[in-house]
């Protein structure tokens, strides 16, 4: 079974900032283009992040570096391939001035719209495709949930010499605009489970749990224990096995 690729979060600077998010969650899941950019309409994608993007994120990711790669998650969903990650990056492309990056695409369907934390750390995306080493990239996707996404794409960056500056969203959850994970949370989750856990982690999913997300690391944290993490995430596997493409 093909793994993730990651990269372990940096724990002195320079880090990676916060996600940027443009918008509230019900500002664009109730925008009437979004069922239809979702779905792979590029038009209705550029309308809704038109409406939604916000100028002072846009400037903010401009001083991140005077000069850097925006490159979308390319992701294909379960009623057709998301238009609005590449909406997003040429938005971004444009005003900032550089170029838009789109030979890196995910290579899987994870079906993570509406699905729970533990489903989606149990299915991952999965990134293949040309990178440029040496150059800076910014991560644009349409949502941050956990940020295991994100993760993984700078993960695939990381592997093939590239750098990544920070990462920008149109909306998401709030709580995870943290992304790399900070070392009290990486101690908690080790203090809670145990060496044994992350053994078998690191067999499961190709990582240590140096590389999980903040967000990630404290959903983990909550549970009871080691056993019931690995029990969960089987059975949310299974539920992705048994769901049809």
């Amino acid at each position: 079974m093909l793994k993730p690729v990651r990269a372990p979060w940096p724990m002195a600077p320079p880090l990676v900032p916060p996600v940027l998010i443009h918008a509230e969650i019900a500002a664009v899941k109730n925008h009437p283009a979004y069922p239809f950019a979702k779905s792979g309409d590029a038009d209705a994608a550029a309308e809704l992040v038109a409406d939604t993007l916000s100028a002072p994120l846009v400037e903010a990711v401009g001083r991140w570096t005077s000069r850097a790669i925006v490159i979308p998650v390319h992701a294909a969903e379960a009623q057709g391939v998301n238009a609005i990650p590449l909406a997003l990056a040429k938005a971004l492309a444009r005003q900032l001035g550089g170029p838009v990056w789109t030979e890196v695409v995910q290579i899987n369907v994870v079906a993570h719209t509406g699905a729970s934390g533990i489903a989606r750390i149990a299915r991952q995306a999965l990134f293949d495709g040309e990178v440029l080493a040496g150059e800076n990239y910014v991560l644009v996707d349409d949502f941050i949930g956990q940020g295991g996404t994100l993760a993984n794409l700078r993960g695939h960056l990381a592997r093939n010499g590239a750098a990544v500056v920070g990462a920008t969203v149109l909306t998401g959850k709030i709580h995870s605009a943290q992304l790399s994970l900070t070392s009290s949370t990486l101690r908690a989750l080790r203090e809670k489970h145990g060496e044994g856990l992350e053994v078998w982690w690191r067999a499961r999913f190709g990582h240590a749990f140096d590389c999980l997300t903040e967000s990630e690391a404290r959903y983990i944290t909550r549970f009871s224990a080691a056993d019931r993490v690995r029990a969960e995430l089987a059975e949310a596997q299974r539920e992705g096995d048994r769901e049809p493409d």
